[in-house]
């Protein structure tokens, strides 16, 4: 496979007051990076940076300014000793939908030739036109799963959450077959403290024509949907007495 479709169960938890629990289906894809071209090629409802009824644009990700994204990942890997040696990526994201889509979170999965895991970036997006990324590696060394490793928190991302925070996470990521189960999991915390659980989980299907329209069928506002989302939630949060915190500057460092 190429390509996968992902009907992911997405649910946040915030166990500290004021506490809430959410949970929404979202339609997102497993991509091979290295085959988009390909899957473009074999689907008429999907695209590689044009416009489709589903599309993938180069500059939505990574350093989001057009370019390939290989070199780029690649690159950001060697630098903590990690080589892939001509190894496979998946990028798990929302593609866009009539040319809008919208992604809080994206996991790029990095594979040496060797067939193991050597690395998870995940891509953070805030509201305010922001972006981060956050690896886990094993400084080159394949990874077992579920990746378990945990991280300072680096980037504004709620208002009604400060930075004085730790994320743990738990990551299980797909092989490209179908029926494989992909599973995300954010643990954070606050002064050793629960605060927010974040899950993602989804089984793969075909990505083609027929489940393409499939998806837009069950979800025809599947992206446009996810910003008024984030910010009726937001307003629910503030009505029940949450505290703001305002926007620090962004992380000087592209990725930690």
């Amino acid at each position: 496979m190429d390509a996968a479709l992902v009907y992911t169960s997405v649910v946040h938890q915030r166990i500290a007051a004021p506490a809430y629990r959410f949970r929404y289906t979202v339609i997102a894809a497993l991509f091979d990076i290295d085959r988009l071209e390909a899957t473009a090629a074999r689907c008429r409802a999907f695209s590689l940076n044009r416009f489709n009824l589903f599309s993938l644009h180069t500059r939505d990700h990574g350093p989001r300014d057009g370019r390939p994204w290989r070199p780029w990942i690649e690159s950001r890997l060697a630098e903590h000793g990690i080589e892939l040696a001509g190894g496979t990526i998946h990028l798990l994201a929302m593609p866009r939908v009539f040319g809008h889509a919208f992604n809080p979170l994206s996991a790029w999965f990095a594979y040496h030739a060797d067939g193991g895991l050597r690395g998870v970036l995940l891509e953070v997006r805030n509201t305010f036109g922001e972006h981060h990324h956050y690896l886990l590696h094993e400084g080159g060394c394949t990874m077992t799963t579920p990746v378990r490793q945990e991280k300072d928190k680096a980037f504004h991302v709620s208002p009604f959450i400060d930075m004085d925070a730790r994320y743990a996470f738990a990551i299980s990521p797909a092989r490209m077959e179908r029926g494989a189960t992909v599973r995300l999991a954010i643990r954070e915390t606050q002064a050793g403290s629960p605060f927010l659980i974040a899950t993602q989980h989804g089984r793969l299907r075909d990505f083609s024509d027929q489940t393409l329209r499939a998806a837009l069928l069950h979800q025809p506002w599947m992206t446009l949907k996810v910003l008024p989302l984030i910010h009726w939630q937001a307003l629910k949060i503030w009505l029940r007495g949450g505290r703001y915190h305002p926007r620090p500057a962004p992380p000087q460092k592209e990725m930690h």
